[in-house]
């Protein structure tokens, strides 16, 4: 089975085509009654509620929350064709580039926009948002703050209100944004923080770190989305009714609906068959096990895709030998990517991935690793590097430099099939090198510990992509993000990343991010290993709306607005 997928990276936005205010066509539920309960699984728990952190940064998070948040996190999302749309509850239309330099971006927000119980959306929200992710001291003490993300938020200079009903986002002299359509801004009710003794938010950077802190502990129930959480336990679940003060077009279609964690494909298809959930996104992939559900095709229904999630090995290049580039040069070469993906997902077709940031349907991709030979299994080329640099063997064929033995750990999800599979499979795959892997899996509540700890020498786990492209290479690479889990710090790369964002061209701003992949290539930071294979399941008696969308990171959740009672 050869899977589909969409084109990621490369978006066009000169056209009013890749522009809508709607996530679909249409009003069928805007005005109906909300009626019956509904139940979706999340693949795994979450550890945070609060997605600008570090530790909230997370898929699972953001796909339970989705149902109460502003569309796409801060109000903007795609579609699955890659098209842009806007939170219509909070906007009236698409940003406008107001000027060049510096360069002002408006956003207009609808009139009567206001949070779930009743106070307006306000221009403090949006100062809060960037406060929260600025990356800067004098907004919040930045130990509390753990911004996962701050390419946007330190590039802004001051946010102010407008004429009209409008926000002007100012960005700092000289910063320019091939992307300028894809801001948002509004997240967190800022009004809540100041009712939880947080009021100078705004002044003292102290308190800024406090709220988000808070935020990160407490789940809000004041949202701007069609649900509004009534009951919640972090990781467990969360229950939604409808808000009846929501402003968009989608009302909500239950009156219930619960997001619950379900782990592993096999029960998420054994609780699918039993009626006790509606759907689920699955974190693993089976073709085998999901072969169940065509036992009754007139209930159950599941598509297979490549989507934007990618899988990806990743270096912590601070861990003793792996400072060397020689080593992890070797180390990539002698993986054997196909051997993994004939392995892990026997009768599936799953496309090569060498590039950090462009799928291969998109007309700015550059296939690096295949160039570099890495994931190639090319143990004779790896073992040619590593003699170069000065490594030896002993009598017993291990890799030593000098005289210490090359050993390091490997870590991964363990209640991921696939993601154990991969290690023991890269395992077997490094012994002609001499090197005696350490496997060490986690449990999923520890993988947000693992990373922000840095507790690895070597880790798989995924990113999901987008087709915006312009703040991924900063957040994968940047000294100064969060998510440098690995913490590269190449001059090459520092030099290149602020040209990305130094251009309206989106031409010349994929140029700059396909010199940063081949860069994170040569120097063996981050190997793509592909994009992942996914898989939506739901029981089309309980549920009309879910499906493939390998653009959001939301994934079936993307459209929640619209799901309804068949």
């Amino acid at each position: 089975m050869a899977l589909t997928r969409r084109a990621l990276g490369g978006l066009t936005i000169g056209g009013s085509s890749a522009l809508m205010l709607a996530a679909c066509g249409g009003n069928e539920n805007g005005g109906g009654e909300a009626s019956g309960e509904l139940t979706w699984a999340i693949a795994y728990p979450w550890e945070s509620w609060n997605e600008n952190t570090s530790t909230g940064n997370n898929s699972a998070g953001h796909l339970a929350m989705t149902p109460m948040i502003p569309v796409g996190h801060i109000g903007y999302d795609f579609d699955p064709d890659g098209n842009v749309f806007y939170d219509d509850a909070i906007f009236e239309g698409a940003p406008e580039l107001i000027s060049e330099e510096p360069m002002q971006v408006q956003v207009t927000l609808k009139e009567g926009a206001q949070w779930s119980d009743g106070k307006p959306v306000r221009l403090e929200d949006f100062i809060f948002q960037w406060h929260s992710v600025s990356g800067k001291p004098e907004h919040a003490n930045q130990e509390k703050a753990l911004p996962a993300d701050v390419a946007w938020g330190s590039s802004i200079e001051k946010i102010e209100a407008g004429e009209g009903n409008t926000i002007l986002f100012t960005f700092i002299a000289g910063k320019t944004d091939p992307e300028w359509l894809f801001t948002g801004g509004v997240y967190l009710p800022s009004h809540v923080a100041e009712e939880n003794g947080f009021e100078a938010w705004a002044t003292d950077p102290e308190v800024m770190g406090d709220a988000i802190t808070w935020f990160n502990e407490n789940l809000w129930t004041v949202v701007t989305g069609p649900y509004k959480p009534v009951d919640s336990k972090l990781g467990e679940y969360i229950i939604y009714e409808p808000n009846d003060k929501y402003q968009g077009s989608k009302k909500a279609s239950f009156t219930k609906l619960t997001m619950k964690p379900v782990t592993g494909i096999e029960a998420e298809v054994t609780e699918l068959r039993q009626g006790t959930i509606a759907g689920c996104w699955p974190n693993d992939f089976s073709l085998e096990i999901l072969q169940e559900l065509d036992e009754n095709p007139e209930e159950w229904a599941y598509e297979t895709y490549a989507g934007a999630t990618w899988s990806h090995l990743d270096f912590n290049i601070r861990s003793g030998f792996l400072t060397d580039v020689a080593l992890r040069q070797a180390v990539f070469t002698t993986i054997d990517i196909e051997e993994i993906k004939a392995r892990a997902f026997p009768g599936t077709e799953v496309p090569w991935l060498g590039n950090h940031f462009f799928t291969e349907e998109s007309p700015y991709y550059e296939d690096y690793t295949s160039a570099s030979n890495q994931g190639k299994g090319d143990v004779e080329a790896a073992k040619t590097i590593l003699t170069g640099a000065g490594y030896t063997w002993n009598s017993d064929g291990k890799l030593m430099k000098g005289s210490d033995q090359i050993v390091f750990n490997f870590r991964f999800a363990t209640s991921n099939e696939i993601r154990k599979l991969t290690s023991e499979i890269i395992q077997a795959q490094l012994v002609p090198l001499g090197i005696d892997l350490e496997l060490k899996g986690f449990g999923d509540e520890d993988f947000s510990a693992t990373l922000d700890q840095h507790d690895f020498d070597l880790i798989v786990f995924s990113y999901v992509g987008s087709p915006a492209f312009s703040t991924a290479p900063s957040q994968y690479f940047s000294t100064e993000s969060a998510s440098n889990r690995g913490g590269i710090d190449d001059p090459v790369i520092n030099e290149l990343l602020p040209q990305i964002n130094s251009t309206f061209d989106l031409d010349e701003a994929a140029g700059y991010a396909n010199q940063v992949s081949a860069q994170a290539v040569a120097q063996a930071y981050m190997l793509p290993l592909y994009s992942s294979p996914l898989s939506v399941m739901w029981n089309k008696k309980l549920v009309d709306g879910p499906g493939v969308n390998p653009a959001s990171q939301a994934g079936p959740t993307w459209n929640v607005r619209e799901w309804k009672k068949p």
